[in-house]
């Protein structure tokens, strides 16, 4: 299995052919924009239309992204339900959390994660951040393929289960997997301090 966070960042479309940095630039005024103005999600809804369809990357895939983000809008809006008891306050924070996850998924389906560390190095972001943005971009896939070699395993291993055993089954390899994934964590380091990196 091949495991990809942005399987469409190489599409050749005009949106795809413009320059990092006026991409994470316009990502960044229209987060701001859809954050701080009352009633900006209509232009804002408007512009990524407009982009999904220069873009040409699948509205099924975008949909998809959306769906498996749109809890962490809804629980945000949920909050807000809460602690405010306005219907309207939730609709609207559902609708604004909904376009900025959007503009992040175009962005980075859109522009190759190298691309984005290199603009945000020639803006001088502490670079500190951009390295540990860097490993953690390289690690997710290694986990990624570790994660699918234990769940293959121990696939072979069991035959016709129950739905509840393969909870149980899918709950031990995610377990094996974050010790696993610390144990090589720490040899990381240590190789990299050998090497003289601090």
């Amino acid at each position: 299995m091949i495991f990809s966070l942005d399987p469409h960042s190489r599409i050749d479309s005009p949106v795809h052919r413009l320059p990092a940095w006026a991409k994470l630039a316009a990502a960044l005024a229209l987060l701001v924009a859809t954050v701080t103005t009352p009633r900006a999600f209509i232009p804002v809804g408007v512009v990524l239309i407009a982009v999904v369809a220069l873009s040409r990357i699948p509205v099924l895939f975008l949909l998809k992204r959306l769906l498996l983000l749109e809890p962490l809008a809804l629980g945000v809006a949920l909050l807000a339900l809460l602690q405010e008891g306005g219907v309207r306050i939730f609709a609207l924070i559902v609708v604004k959390a909904t376009l900025c996850l959007l503009t992040v998924i175009l962005l980075s389906n859109t522009t190759p994660f190298a691309d984005l560390l290199r603009v945000l190095r020639r803006v001088r972001v502490p670079a500190l951040l951009v390295t540990t943005l860097a490993l953690m971009y390289r690690y997710l896939f290694v986990l990624a393929e570790e994660g699918e070699r234990m769940r293959r395993a121990r696939a072979c291993r069991t035959y016709g289960v129950g739905r509840s055993h393969a909870w149980k089954s899918l709950a031990s390899v995610v377990g094996r997997l974050f010790v696993r994934s610390t144990e090589r964590a720490e040899r990381i380091h240590a190789a990299m301090c050998a090497r003289g990196w601090r």
